[in-house]
């Protein structure tokens, strides 16, 4: 499939001015799931959110504009933020952009140290191999850290949402955190493509037991 070529989804992205088609399936996560407050007036001061391989920016931009200006915004990606159509939002004060491996242990203590975080999130996917079983094994690997994040820093009754592909490793992974939280559901959003196997593991009321 021509993932470069223009569909509905990457077409509505450019006129509402976000850099890629990946917003569409977060708004349709949040609309769902209530991952972020519905409101402004709902946004505490301390409410926080950690945004995983957030490369190019479309989630980050998602979340800061529903922020309005409130809260803390934590985004961390290995590749930079498109500063196309951010609008000067990627400045704000209430947003922190690090270009770096989430992997690495320094990198994880960095973010770590800037919650608790009320949400996190992952969007983030291996480099495709054509191989659907190595894909799955490493995408696995990245809800794995993401999980980690969350143990780390996500607060209790807090939300976590992180992208992973269908396999065996996916099933553990999900028996794996459902008795983390309250509810952990799994949903593929309207605007993943059909080709794709990807899906996304939503939890909330994270039981934090410190």
């Amino acid at each position: 499939m021509d993932y470069k070529r223009l569909d509905f989804w990457s077409m509505k992205a450019q006129k509402e001015g976000y850099p890629a088609r990946s917003v569409y399936k977060l708004k349709e996560i949040d609309e769902k799931f209530t991952l972020l407050p519905k409101n402004k007036g709902q946004i505490k001061p301390d409410f926080k959110v950690l945004d995983l391989g957030a490369a190019p920016g479309s989630w980050s931009l998602y979340v800061l504009r529903k922020l309005s200006g409130q809260g803390f915004l934590a985004a961390c990606d290995i590749s930079p933020l498109s500063r196309r159509v951010d609008a000067g939002l990627f400045d704000g004060q209430n947003f922190l952009f690090r270009q770096a491996d989430i992997f690495t242990a320094d990198t994880q203590t960095e973010l770590a140290g800037l919650g608790p975080f009320n949400v996190i999130l992952s969007d983030a996917a291996p480099s495709t191999s054509g191989g659907r079983g190595l894909d799955a094994v490493r995408s696995a690997e990245i809800a794995h850290a993401a999980l980690s994040y969350a143990a780390a820093a996500l607060r209790k009754g807090g939300s976590l949402c992180v992208k992973i592909f269908q396999g065996e490793d996916s099933a553990a992974l999900i028996k794996e955190t459902r008795p983390k939280f309250n509810l952990l559901k799994t949903f593929k959003p309207e605007a993943c493509r059909l080709s794709s196997f990807e899906t996304y593991i939503i939890g909330t009321g994270f039981k934090r037991q410190s």
